[in-house]
This record gives C-alpha cells, sequence and structure tokens, in this order.
C-alpha cells in the first residue's frame, strides 16, 4: 500500500480530471459539427441521404457506448491503425454525441411551424436559404437548453473511456485506490469532482430554458 496523502489524492485526480475536460469538450464540439452536418442531410429532399442519416442515428443510438469505444481502440488495431486511447475515445465519443445532437435538433426544426417553411419556399428561397435565414435560427432558441444539458451526459460518458485505458477521472481513480486500499475515500472525491463539473452545467441549462421560455411568450 502506497501511503498517499489527502492533498497527493486530490492533486492526482484534478490533473487527470483535465483530460475529462478536454475529452468532453473534443467530444462535444466535434459531435456537434458533424451532428450539423447530419442535420443538414436529414433535412434534404434527398431520400437516400435521410435513409443513411437514420440508420447512423439508430446504430449510435442503439448500442452501448461501451461497445462503441471496444470497437474503435480494438477494431482499428485490428484493421491495421495504430490508435492510442486518446484517438479511440475521442472518434468513438464524437460519434456518440453527433449521433444524439442530430436527432435534438431534429426536433426542434420539426418545432418550428411548418408555415415558416411554406413561407420562405413562397419567397422563392432554395433549401439551403431556407435553413439558413429562417428555420435554424428560430430552432435554435428551442435548441440551446437540451444542447447544453446534453453535454452533461457527454462529460459523464467520458467515465467509460477508463476501460480502453485513457486515464481520465475514473481511470485515476482505480489507479490510486489500487494504490492506496482506500476506495470510498477516493472514488467518493471522483463522484465530487463530476458533480462539481456537471451541476452548473445542469443549472446553466435550466436558467437558459426559463429565461428562452420567458422571452418566447
Amino acid at each position: 500500500m502506497v501511503d498517499f496523502s489527502l492533498w497527493d489524492v486530490l492533486r492526482n485526480l484534478l490533473l487527470a480530471a483535465r483530460w475529462t475536460i478536454a475529452l468532453s469538450l473534443i467530444a462535444f464540439l466535434g459531435g456537434g459539427l458533424v451532428g450539423l452536418l447530419l442535420l443538414v442531410l436529414r433535412l434534404s429532399p434527398s431520400r437516400a441521404a435521410q435513409w443513411a442519416v437514420s440508420g447512423y442515428v439508430q446504430l449510435f443510438q442503439g448500442t452501448p457506448l461501451l461497445m462503441q469505444l471496444f470497437l474503435s481502440y480494438f477494431g482499428m488495431a485490428l484493421l491495421g491503425f495504430n490508435t492510442s486511447a486518446w484517438t479511440a475515445a475521442a472518434v468513438a465519443l464524437t460519434l456518440y454525441t453527433s449521433a444524439f445532437l442530430a436527432e435534438i435538433w431534429r426536433g426542434c426544426v420539426a418545432a418550428v411551424p411548418r408555415g415558416q417553411w411554406e413561407a420562405s419556399s413562397a419567397l422563392a428561397l432554395n433549401f439551403g436559404e431556407q435553413l439558413r435565414h429562417v428555420v435554424l435560427p428560430q430552432a435554435l432558441r428551442i435548441a440551446v437548453p437540451p444542447t447544453v444539458g446534453f453535454l452533461v451526459q457527454v462529460v459523464k460518458g467520458t467515465a467509460l473511456a477508463s476501460v480502453i485505458g485513457f486515464v481520465e477521472l475514473t481511470k485515476a481513480g482505480t489507479m490510486i485506490t489500487n494504490a492506496t486500499f482506500r476506495p470510498f475515500l477516493v472514488y467518493g472525491f471522483v463522484a465530487l469532482f463530476y458533480f462539481v463539473l456537471c451541476f452548473p452545467v445542469s443549472l446553466y441549462a435550466r436558467g437558459l430554458e426559463r429565461r428562452l421560455h420567458a422571452a418566447h411568450r
């Protein structure tokens, strides 16, 4: 057993928290970009694109994130790619996030009254102009709260990256526990760190929802 002081435990968890935050931001920003592309394809007149995006969303929503991490890490290695745990975790979480964000945003676009599409079409706007100038600005007001709220799920989802060796909060907690044999203390601090990261985001999402709802009324 290694004699870790309380400060040693906290210091190591703080260092690991940096990677949890970095992975969360990469997954959220990357997933947002991919999700936006998927949304545009899903709304396009092309039936093939709609079916392809629908299949993509169903695939990533219908399979556990843990399996996606395994496939990203070990599957790429079987295909001959030398993949680090960091790269595999970033790719898997980005694809997972994009599927959920695309579906969240599709629901927000669907909440925009159909008359807005018809009115913009009557103004001779093409599909891209309809989205850019009429539909997406209105859908954005609806989409902000659930999008920010989903960030909480992304932060918590990074904990699963520990299974492929990525050293974030959960993995660091396991390593410290194995060295100190003090699981209750260590995992208690790990849970506290996740709470500190997620609770402000949840509060911000609820505040945004209230403000946007009040503005809409």
